[in-house]
């Protein structure tokens, strides 16, 4: 993609192009996803923000090929490793999930099995896609789960109901993890968790990070907790793209009136509470959007030819793409 991250650093392990998702719904068709192009580059932590229901979750679970029986696929590739993912058989399908690419779902300590104890969880899961003898599975798990900086001696042989909610979080990253994937997909991974455990989570998922330069995609709909663990950032907003950049360019150099938007309504502890500003309105329909830029009816700087015509994405700093009918303006 134009503008990205340069790729003398970073090769592409994932692009997405032109992809548009929809869903048969009794009041028509809903389109979640619309015209995504976007890259994910080996090593990187991408973070894809976005207010709920703009359509992260959906395009995650396109990307393991996770659909709904209404769903429908309009257009669009997704690439791994230059491979069709689209184009892969039961076997590849098989393969290129969890070993390949693995998902922590939103609730993801709701998906363990309660008459399962954490071993045997881990056992499944090898050896559902490997042949691996048990002594090698506890050695790679007591690993594992030591770096989510739990003790395994006491967690392997306990049911779930006998772990804390961050507990069970910090088992399922563990088994993400077990068949050394490529990449982690991070769906709203601490929406169900209080503030502190929120933030000794993100602090482990970074330490995870910089040891082992796994690719991450860290979906989340709270802007503020991308800040420690994302390399660049993608701003998401009615199933497009708006805004994608750098870390320290979306945080200290947001163009997007979407972007600058969701920074604002940051609340702060030690700031002016007075600068604390909701976004005005409410998200389009899905199923029957506005015409032109998507924001266009929440935006304070719009003008005519934004109720009109799509906005393009177009390159406004090196790796800083945006959106917008004025975001030249704005730089």
């Amino acid at each position: 993609m134009k503008g990205s991250r340069p790729t003398e650093h970073h090769n592409i392990l994932l692009s997405i192009r032109n992809l548009t998702v929809a869903f048969r719904i009794p009041r028509g068709i809903l389109t979640a996803v619309d015209g995504f192009n976007l890259d994910i580059y080996r090593g990187e932590c991408l973070a894809l923000v976005g207010e709920s229901g703009c359509g992260k979750s959906v395009f995650a679970h396109t990307i393991l090929r996770i659909t709904d029986p209404n769903e429908i696929i309009k257009s669009g590739e997704i690439y791994f490793e230059g491979k069709n993912v689209f184009e892969f058989n039961k076997d590849e399908l098989r393969k290129y999930r969890w070993r390949d690419v693995s998902i922590i779902f939103q609730g993801a300590m709701n998906s363990l099995n309660p008459v399962l104890r954490v071993l045997d969880h881990m056992i499944d899961t090898v050896q559902a896609h490997e042949k691996t003898d048990k002594e090698e599975i506890v050695k790679r798990s007591t690993n594992l789960l030591s770096q989510v900086r739990l003790d395994a001696k006491a967690v392997l042989n306990r049911y779930p109901h006998e772990l804390s909610g961050g507990m069970k979080q910090r088992v399922v990253s563990a088994m993400a993890m077990l068949l050394q994937p490529k990449l982690i997909i991070l769906d709203e991974p601490t929406s169900a968790l209080d503030m502190l455990t929120q933030k000794f989570f993100i602090r482990i998922l970074s330490e995870i990070k910089r040891k082992t330069n796994i690719t991450m995609i860290f979906i989340t709909h709270d802007i503020a907790t991308v800040a420690e663990i994302a390399d660049r950032v993608a701003v998401m907003y009615a199933g497009k793209i708006v805004e994608v950049g750098d870390v320290n360019d979306i945080f200290y150099r947001p163009v997007h009136p979407y972007t600058r938007a969701l920074l604002s309504s940051i609340p702060s502890i030690v700031g002016d509470v007075n600068k604390f500003k909701p976004i005005p309105g409410r998200p389009p329909d899905p199923v029957n959007p506005p015409p032109g830029c998507r924001f266009h009816p929440r935006c304070p700087f719009r003008v005519d030819i934004c109720s009109r015509e799509i906005p393009k994405l177009i390159e406004v700093r090196k790796g800083q793409l945006v959106a917008c009918h004025r975001a030249r303006e704005f730089v």
